[in-house]
Parts: structure tokens; C-alpha cells; sequence
């Protein structure tokens, strides 16, 4: 990939499910069939949001409600392509579009 790029951030939450799935793997299995160049998907330790409700791991180290994030990087066309099809599969999660720079690796790292 060259050329500008834009990142793109969804906030989840680690027991946001549709059926018997968890919300972050159906989105990621979607992201993955739409072939964009990257995504990935992190446990956070701790966080809140607007409503500053705390998420993270509850009572003897047992998942209570941790932070998930995804981020997405592709170009700024498939990136805004994505969105319809994410918001009706997390029609509630923050969502935040980000102007990124890809830093190749360099030729000596690259070979």
C-alpha cells in the first residue's frame, strides 16, 4: 500500500455479542472478507467512555467488561466504503476516522 491512508478506530466492548459470537470476531471475520490491508484487535487493561463508566477485568482476573478496540488502516476510499456495513453491525460504537502516514519498512529490515 502507498500513498495516504487513514486509520480507522471502532470502540467495542468485550461482551458486545451477535447470537453466540463475540462482536469483535464477527467484525474482524467481515474486515477480513472485505480484504482490507490491515486490522487488528486489542484487549484493553482498562477504559471508559462518555458515560465514564470504568470497563475492565472484574473479580479474580475474571473478564468483566474490557475495552476492545479495532483498528482498521487502508486507503481513505475503502475506508469510508467500510462504514454503512460496520454501523449496522455496531450501530452504537464510537468511531473515529484518523489522517495516518505508512512508514515503509526499510530496505534492510524489508529483505
Amino acid at each position: 500500500m502507498t500513498g495516504p491512508v487513514k486509520m480507522l478506530v471502532v470502540f467495542l466492548n468485550e461482551v458486545d455479542r451477535i447470537g453466540d459470537e463475540p462482536l469483535y470476531e464477527v467484525v474482524m471475520r467481515r474486515l477480513r472478507k472485505r480484504d482490507v490491508a490491515g486490522a487488528t484487535a486489542l484487549h484493553g487493561v482498562m477504559g471508559f467512555g462518555q458515560h465514564h463508566r470504568m470497563h475492565h477485568k472484574g473479580l479474580f482476573g475474571i473478564a468483566d467488561d474490557r475495552p476492545i478496540t479495532i483498528t482498521v488502516v487502508d486507503s481513505e476510499a475503502r475506508v469510508r466504503a467500510l462504514l454503512p456495513e460496520l454501523r449496522s453491525l455496531v450501530p452504537t460504537a464510537p468511531m473515529l476516522i484518523v489522517d495516518a502516514e505508512l512508514v515503509p519498512p526499510s530496505q534492510a529490515m524489508a529483505g
